[in-house]
């Protein structure tokens, strides 16, 4: 009777045990439904050890992922025209500029004092290159012609001119024709030392007496002294600048003067 009633004690028993571990299966889902699905980073471990989080989910455990916003694209570049250049991709060439001539840019002016008077001349070849460009100048303004060679002025004097009726033609003019000792058949065989022709219609640097008050028929009239020198240092084709107003020194270029 004892045997049977305690046998019936621990079968009553067993059946709850049971009932309560099948209880407690069913509702482990339902909780697992309400604990959060990513873990807390507080909890992670190094070298992928379990978390010890809420979830017992493992550290290498993917992560549920959350759709974010899409990215933005970057709005694409406009296209440069075809014919716009960008200038730093091709700046511009500087213009190439002919180099001046050393031998035609003065390097000294004879020491003067004060305006050259008429029948007065200067002569001085010391310190000047013994060859170079020979050019000679002439202001009609300042009724002065300088010599100058190599860029040196070697000689200066004051000139006759021509008057208004038959004036000094302005220009640049080569030395064509030259003659130590000529007359003129023009003008009745007057007296022409050292000439230097400049154009086929006559006008020339010539001797002549320079005196205030007297004037040429378009020619350049020179001291004799200043005209001897001048033909021994000239050739053909050496040029003369005949100009009005125009001021030159040390620097400046005599090409175009």
């Amino acid at each position: 009777m004892k045997l049977g009633f305690l046998a019936a004690a621990i079968a009553a028993f067993l059946g709850l045990v049971a009932a309560a571990g099948y209880l407690l299966i069913e509702a482990t889902p339902s909780l697992a439904t309400t604990v959060v699905k990513q873990p807390d980073a507080s909890f992670a471990e190094p070298a992928g050890n379990p978390l010890a989080g809420p979830d017992f989910a493992r550290a290498d455990a993917a992560p549920t992922a959350v759709p974010g916003p899409a990215p933005s694209k970057a709005p694409a570049m406009a296209s440069e025209p075809a014919d716009i250049v960008d200038p730093a991709a091709n700046p511009p060439q500087p213009v190439a500029t002919a180099p001046r001539d050393d031998q035609f840019v003065i390097k000294r002016i004879l020491p003067i004092n004060g305006p050259i008077r008429y029948g007065e001349w200067h002569w001085d070849e010391s310190g000047a290159p013994a060859k170079g460009a020979l050019v000679m100048t002439v202001d009609l303004e300042a009724r002065v012609l300088s010599v100058f060679r190599g860029g040196y002025e070697i000689g200066a004097t004051a000139v006759l001119l021509g008057t208004q009726e038959k004036p000094t033609p302005l220009g640049k003019f080569p030395v064509i024709w030259k003659k130590a000792d000529h007359y003129s058949r023009t003008y009745d065989g007057a007296p022409m030392p050292f000439t230097h022709r400049l154009t086929n219609d006559g006008i020339s640097i010539h001797g002549t007496k320079v005196e205030k008050g007297y004037a040429s028929h378009g020619c350049i009239g020179v001291p004799n002294g200043f005209g001897k020198k001048l033909f021994a240092v000239t050739k053909l084709g050496d040029v003369v600048y005949i100009t009005r107003g125009k001021r030159i020194g040390k620097g400046d270029s005599l090409v175009g003067s």
